[in-house]
């Protein structure tokens, strides 16, 4: 079979259609590439408010686990902010269920700063965690609506045109399937984070109490001293294991019992003494 110039322009595209329009084929073809770029852009901004309320409902489950005002206070401003920014991005998403419930999560935060217990601050923040969840969830069905919702009405008979709109719908699954893949790397960052904080103030609680014994020990020695005792030498007790990797309270109670047996050594050298 002869093909004519109209049958091969139209074979760089799709399966041949022997009567096909060839001006239809160029203006859906201007009309797709106009419209999918549009598409991107709106679910990348979706994509950076979702972060951004990822981020923000973590922060808040961290402010609701805190057993202090202060740390309460530090991780419910941060996800006050994290609701701020991804309020930026959201008002082009056009979901105003999401813009109203990402609204009621910042007029809930910005209360907890001015809470003076830490009862008061923990019931604001137990409000602002079911929020930010259920805003969450809302931006991906919002997200995934609308996309439907495109690909709907760009629906035409023709079978190319199915063709493009089902490999669209194929590209926005995806999408919602690296959201989810962003969102867990994002909650395997913060946990990370969190770890990283623990650590520290691991390392300035051991740091502190090691200043205090070393203190504690010199003074001893020196009064001792003073008192002309034939004294043992009072030393800092050695470490047999990492005392990093124990709880903040089992590090509290180590070195409490370490300042306790060195007062002890120290009465026992006084009270020997002539």
């Amino acid at each position: 079979m002869n093909y004519t110039p109209k049958h091969m322009i139209f074979n760089t595209f799709v399966t041949p259609i022997y009567d096909f329009n060839l001006n239809f084929m160029k203006n859906a073809l201007q009309f797709f590439f106009i419209i999918i770029p549009i598409i991107m852009v709106g679910q990348t901004k979706c994509d950076d408010a979702n972060s951004y309320l990822v981020s923000a409902y973590s922060h808040v489950k961290n402010a609701y686990e805190s057993n202090n005002i202060s740390h309460l206070k530090y991780y419910a401003n941060r996800s006050l902010e994290s609701f701020k920014l991804s309020r930026v991005n959201l008002k082009d998403c056009n979901c105003d269920e999401v813009l109203e419930l990402n609204q009621k999560g910042i007029d809930i935060l910005a209360k907890v700063e001015a809470t003076t217990t830490f009862e008061d601050g923990r019931f604001f923040v137990n409000r602002a965690r079911k929020i930010g969840k259920e805003t969450v969830i809302a931006l991906d069905k919002c997200s995934f609506s609308t996309a439907s919702e495109i690909v709907k009405n760009l629906s035409d008979p023709d079978h190319e045109t199915l063709s493009v709109l089902k490999q669209e719908q194929m590209k926005l699954n995806e999408q919602q399937e690296a959201l989810k893949r962003q969102e867990q790397e994002i909650k395997m960052k913060l946990a990370r984070q969190k770890e990283k904080e623990l650590l520290l103030k691991k390392q300035q609680l051991i740091s502190s109490y090691k200043l205090v014994i070393s203190s504690n020990i010199e003074t001893y020695n020196q009064t001792l001293t003073l008192c002309s005792c034939d004294h043992t030498k009072l030393i800092t007790p050695k470490l047999t294991e990492d005392i990093s990797t124990k709880t903040i309270d089992a590090i509290k109670s180590y070195y409490t019992n370490n300042l306790k047996e060195l007062a002890s050594n120290y009465l026992s050298e006084l009270n020997m003494c002539n």
